[in-house]
């Protein structure tokens, strides 16, 4: 049985509340004061608070703090006359889960409450995540799929050898932080690392930011610059949208990468680099070379070593795994305890068409972080997130039915954690008889 607490010093509200309430089925404790209220709280240790913020011995807002400190947690809905900008920003930062406006309405009261019931209900029955919680190193890509694998094993062949690397894959696929990860295992892990993204800067003067510039090279340059090839030194410069770069200045990296030297805009002296080329594209090199868009030369000078990364759509079986992985990174960032995923989250992530793949998805489970009121991620929160990032189907997904995603994606997980069945219905964030049951309908086997 749910017990809720009500605070505050007008009776009528008090009576009116209580009553609704216990007609609702719910065990309901009143006070009027701050301290009164305080003393029920440790006493009754209720689920649910409705807390006024003016009380005649007390501030709403430090009982809040106060409540939030305790060993046990309550879901704490704030009500007030005030309706200012700062007590509600106060409010929400100091953990409330929800602020409702005097005079109460009776529906927006119900609202909130049901809905602080329904994600303690939520909250109970759903097991946490077995990983969450661990530290996580920055610097990983997650994957486990077919597909991922072949990536990883290029990733070994290449990170130790000196020779320029082309990364191709749809944008959001994680070109940069793949190319973070081949630095970081190289032997020059210890020079910098370069990021240099060719469509952000101005034609005018992209030049100058690559190979740098002397002074007096151009009006407003009052000192030598140093280019993002120098500051790599021995280490590795990060070309990202490759594509984007002007045809002048692809003639002039096509010079550096044959004579491994330069000279700055407006220099005569030649420098020299050994640093490593890593550039990443997301449109169809071969197709620019062929449209006279981007130099045949430097486009084979680049693809000495090509990785393609595939989309999320061509790994959809990676999805529980990634899910994990940045509710464990976010929860670290933003300093959220969201450790619990809702059962059917899992199914409605992988009918979204992740039109900006892996950035995409990493971009939905902030928002949602961000909005969460409790521990679990909720399956309408992701629901209402992904209609507004609404896309039409992918190609080829639209034939390819939820259930067989499903089945899929729960055969991978059973098979990378050895047929545990616990430990899978944990990170699918399902209930042990929900994975049984779902391993009888789909008839999954032991591969």
């Amino acid at each position: 049985m749910v017990k809720i607490l009500v605070v505050d010093d007008e009776q009528s509200i008090l009576e009116t509340l209580c009553m609704f309430l216990e007609e609702k089925g719910l065990i309901v404790f009143t006070a009027g004061t701050g301290e009164k209220g305080l003393e029920l709280f440790d006493r009754e240790r209720p689920q649910i608070v409705i807390l006024d913020i003016r009380l005649p011995d007390a501030n709403g807002l430090d009982l809040l703090t106060s409540m939030g400190e305790r060993p046990f947690f309550s879901k704490i809905i704030m009500i007030t006359a005030f309706q200012d900008m700062e007590t509600t920003i106060q409010a929400m930062k100091r953990g409330a889960f929800d602020y409702i406006h005097k005079p109460l309405d009776i529906d927006q009261v119900e609202q909130a409450v049901d809905r602080a019931a329904r994600i303690l209900r939520i909250d109970r029955e759903t097991p946490s995540l077995a990983r969450a919680g661990d530290p996580l190193n920055s610097q990983v890509i997650v994957g486990r799929s077919e597909k991922m694998r072949q990536v990883f094993k290029m990733m070994g062949l290449v990170c130790t050898k000196q020779v320029n690397v082309l990364l191709q894959g749809d944008t959001g696929t994680g070109k940069e932080l793949t190319a973070r990860v081949i630095h970081s295992n190289s032997p020059n892990a210890k020079d910098p690392f370069i990021v240099f993204d060719c469509s952000a800067v101005v034609e005018n003067i992209i030049e100058s930011e690559l190979f740098g510039h002397t002074k007096g090279a151009f009006t407003g340059a009052d000192q030598t610059t140093r280019g993002k090839i120098e500051l790599a030194g021995n280490g590795t410069l990060f070309l990202d949208e490759i594509a984007q770069l002007p045809l002048k200045t692809q003639g002039k990296l096509l010079g550096f990468i044959q004579r491994r030297e330069f000279l700055r805009v407006g220099g005569t002296r030649m420098i020299e680099s050994n640093c490593r080329i890593v550039a990443a594209c997301n449109q169809d090199l071969a197709q620019m070379v062929d449209k006279g868009l981007f130099k045949e030369d430097l486009y084979y000078r680049l693809k000495v070593f090509t990785i393609r990364l595939p989309s999320l759509k061509e790994r959809i079986s990676d999805l529980p795994f990634l899910v994990e992985h940045f509710l464990n990174k976010i929860n670290g960032e933003l300093g959220t305890h969201v450790t619990k995923i809702q059962d059917g989250v899992m199914e409605r992530l992988s009918c979204h068409n992740w039109k900006g793949n892996v950035r995409e998805l990493e971009n939905i489970i902030v928002q949602a972080l961000v909005g969460c009121r409790g521990n679990v991620l909720l399956k309408d929160d992701i629901h209402k997130l992904l209609n507004e990032h609404r896309s039409e189907p992918a190609p080829g997904l639209a034939s390819y039915s939820l259930s067989r995603v499903e089945k899929n994606h729960i055969s991978q997980a059973l098979s990378q954690l050895a047929w545990n069945k616990s430990r899978t219905a944990r990170l699918l964030g399902i209930s042990l008889p929900t994975l049984r049951s779902k391993i009888k309908k789909y008839n999954i086997q032991p591969g």
